[in-house]
């Protein structure tokens, strides 16, 4: 079974994400070959604003345990995680450089580009209600990002992670 899971970041949280960032890593190494995409989304100046993993694990109790066990979600760094089923649509993993954005996108709409690295459903953690979409893609810019998105969809700068 595969999960997306999105850990947006409190406001003011960078300090403590960073005194984290080697604890995280130390955490994800335990999971390298059950990830399929990870790293953060960006501001504008390209500091981290959240934390993305699309990993492979064996059941919903293994994808709760990889999100709330998690040292950024365990230290105070998210306001939020977004845990969800994930079906990958494009059948592949992401290669580990790159940039890009993450689209989140809700109801039944595609999201549409030419440049999709990452591209799957999200259903609830029991399988039976649809919840949406979500996409890593290519785009020059964030307003062209965001034309690919449909109405109403969430975009976020985005960069593969993992130990630099």
């Amino acid at each position: 079974m595969q999960f997306f899971v999105y850990g947006r970041d409190k406001p003011g949280s960078l300090g403590l994400k960073m005194k984290l960032t080697e604890e995280h890593w130390g955490f994800l190494d335990e999971y390298a070959d059950r990830l399929i995409a990870r790293g953060p989304t960006l501001d504008e100046h390209g500091d981290p604003t959240g934390s993305l993993h699309i990993a492979d694990l064996p059941d919903v109790e293994a994808a709760r345990v990889f999100a709330y066990e998690e040292p950024y979600y365990r230290g105070g760094v998210f306001e939020s995680v977004m845990l969800c089923r994930y079906v990958n649509l494009l059948r592949r993993t992401v290669t580990p450089s790159g940039t890009g954005f993450l689209v989140i996108a809700g109801g039944n709409t595609p999201i549409t580009s030419k440049h999709l690295i990452a591209y799957g459903e999200l259903f609830a953690l029991d399988g039976a209600a649809h919840l949406g979409r979500a996409a890593l893609l290519e785009a020059p810019s964030l307003e062209a990002a965001t034309h690919s998105a449909p109405a109403g969809a969430s975009v976020y700068p985005w960069r593969v992670g993992g130990r630099r």
